[in-house]
């Protein structure tokens, strides 16, 4: 039984294609309908030698220092679906099938890579090669949904950005690819796009496929022909034309409105699977300026707010998006997992659900309510554009409380 991977979408823009010296990165979480994401922050931290990290379903080496990172996660696992650390790193991953089925043994999930390649790498290649060293240590596998009835596989990719380039790697089992992108706009979605522009590859991919008779040598390597299944390696991505119509000036909002577009199929909500939470990062590349993250927080990014995040030092912690923790009782920590499923719901998730309800029973409401809500955005939008604008040095306390006060201040208004 091959279940479709779920249809999430990750673009990135570089200059001439994006404003100002910006790299855009964006993305869309398509999940489980009912899925809760929340958004995490962990702090810059040193370990001691030996000690061990337990990621979702196993326990892998600690390394001695982990950098800053701020995450939006499916909150029943210990990885992210997409995040950034405070070098201006963004990962973000998508599942993907391929010829070879996905692992059901419990190993590393494609979300656990993303985080650990943020808290481990100071640049996208150094995330990349962080990704594909634990891929060939500890191998991916797992259920990637908190489903007790059935196992859900996949195989990863995964769009990892940094202030000067972007990595796109594609991986099957421990084999992966990778291409490196500096320039113009990229997708990616839920199936492999890597062709024949290779620009780093485990050692053995090539022999191994051989071996396996998926390729004899003769014609041009191209790694989504020979690992996708049958004719599934199409163009994917209708998100990309409208941002290169953009022309130059893809911003944080080209993004926003790129990942709100339902038409485009880029905003996921079906019978299955919905947007359960969207990212969008810019990143100067001028490194005296500070990258800037949005996060949603929230289902459905058509009727969510991008509320922004700057890493500082201290900076506060925003309870109201973080879902309660169950410990060492959470049914997703205890073997057989899944066994039940607790109430995962914050409190931003229980406001936005009102809303929902809301919009769809009093349409006028509704209507007043997402205006208010997109004009708070816009400010959010305007005032962090007037930073990446100014001469001098960003003063930290000034964006400290940033994205605490602007999930405060969602909140107030659907009280």
């Amino acid at each position: 039984r091959m279940a479709a991977a779920p249809p999430s979408y990750c673009f990135v823009a570089f200059p001439p294609c994006s404003k100002d010296g910006l790299v855009v990165f964006g993305k869309n979480s398509a999940r489980p309908r009912d899925e809760v994401q929340e958004v995490v922050y962990f702090a810059a931290a040193e370990h001691d030698p030996g000690s061990k990290v337990e990621c979702t379903y196993i326990e892998i080496e600690q390394v001695p220092k982990t950098h800053a990172v701020v995450l939006s996660r499916p909150s029943w696992l210990w990885g992210a679906e997409m995040g950034a650390n405070e070098h201006g790193v963004c990962v973000a991953n998508e599942a993907v099938l391929t010829r070879e089925p996905a692992s059901e043994s419990e190993a590393l999930l494609g979300m656990d890579l993303v985080r650990l390649g943020l808290e481990r790498g100071a640049t996208a290649k150094e995330a990349l090669d962080v990704i594909v060293a634990l891929l060939e240590e500890h191998g991916q596998g797992g259920n990637y949904y908190e489903d007790g009835s059935s196992c859900h596989t996949f195989q990863s990719a995964f769009l990892i950005v940094d202030r000067n380039e972007a990595w796109i790697l594609e991986t099957s089992g421990k084999y992966w690819a990778a291409e490196k992108i500096t320039e113009g706009v990229k997708c990616i979605c839920n199936q492999l796009s890597l062709t024949t522009k290779i620009d780093a590859e485990h050692p053995e991919l090539r022999n191994y496929v051989k071996s396996q008779g998926w390729w004899n040598g003769d014609s041009d390597f191209n790694f989504s022909e020979v690992f996708s299944l049958a004719d599934d390696h199409l163009a994917c991505c209708s998100g990309r034309e409208s941002l290169e119509k953009q022309g130059g000036d893809v911003s944080a909002q080209a993004m926003i409105d790129v990942l709100r577009d339902k038409d485009s199929g880029v905003c996921v909500d079906s019978e299955s699977f919905l947007t359960t939470a969207s990212i969008v990062s810019v990143l100067p590349q001028d490194p005296s300026f500070p990258c800037i993250h949005y996060f949603t927080g929230t289902p459905d990014p058509s009727r969510s707010i991008f509320k922004p995040f700057i890493f500082v030092d201290d900076v506060k912690l925003v309870p109201k998006v973080q879902s309660p923790s169950f410990g060492n009782d959470d049914p997703a920590k205890k073997i057989p997992r899944f066994q039940e499923k607790p109430d995962r719901r914050h409190e931003l998730y229980k406001a936005h659900e009102w809303a929902r309800s809301l919009l769809e029973n009093d349409q006028d409401k509704g209507q007043k309510l997402m205006r208010i809500m997109l004009d708070l955005e816009k400010q959010g939008l305007e005032a962090m554009e007037d930073i990446l604008s100014r001469t001098e040095i960003l003063d930290p306390a000034e964006v400290v409380d940033l994205f605490y006060d602007c999930v405060d201040t969602e909140l107030k208004f659907f009280k």
